[in-house]
């Protein structure tokens, strides 16, 4: 069966610098055998996290809304895109509020110690990061890095590699620098190459 994979935009721009850069990660994941989700989040319709504690003692939230049906599926996925631009130096409002209902998951894991990824999917998950940011500046990705590695701990789906531009308030359009659209493709390909070979290896004899 070949991977799963989920791609999450995180810029409400469907034809925008960030969704152009994520098209082509998606593009070389599926070349390489992968079947891919492609998620616009900011036309999800979601309540950030009210922090009820249901999901302490349940698998699931207890708010239901667009979010819902994505807990089961980011239990059986095999790879994920986040694909999002800098906001306030971090991560913008709809996707971070949609990675903050992941308190099921880490509910699950380190208050009842009871993940919901199994150990075996937990091995050869993956996670690719693109990012553009604005400013020329040196930290500019440090807050989304961040709160992309503690989702990625989270929802065990390893933080695998990334792809990050930015200056692109002079730049303005990122296919005018394809070598950061292949590098997207390359690790796109490439990750999709390495899951699949992962789950080979974790095959029932």
């Amino acid at each position: 069966m070949a991977p799963q994979i989920i791609a999450l935009l995180g810029s409400p721009r469907p034809k925008g610098n960030t969704a152009k850069l994520m098209e082509e990660a998606v593009r070389g994941i599926r070349d390489a055998g992968c079947r891919v989700e492609v998620v616009s989040v900011p036309r999800l319709k979601l309540s950030s996290c009210k922090e009820i504690f249901y999901c302490q003692n349940h698998a699931d939230c207890g708010m239901k809304d667009d979010v819902t049906p994505f807990y089961e599926k980011f239990r059986e996925i095999d790879g994920l895109i986040i694909a999002t631009p800098v906001m306030t130096m971090g991560i913008p409002g709809a996707l971070k509020s949609f990675m903050d209902r992941f308190q099921v998951f880490f509910m699950a894991k380190y208050i009842r110690k009871e993940p919901l990824v199994s150990p075996a999917k937990k091995k050869h998950r993956k996670t690719l990061l693109l990012s553009i940011g604005g400013l020329n500046i040196e930290d500019d990705f440090d807050g989304v890095i961040a709160s992309t590695k503690a989702f990625c701990d989270i929802i065990d789906c390893r933080y695998w590699d990334a792809v990050l531009q930015n200056n692109m308030d002079e730049i303005i359009d990122i296919t005018t620098r394809p070598e950061v659209m292949k590098a997207a493709y390359d690790k796109g390909f490439r990750m999709g190459e390495l899951i699949t070979l992962d789950m080979a290896k974790n095959l029932p004899e």
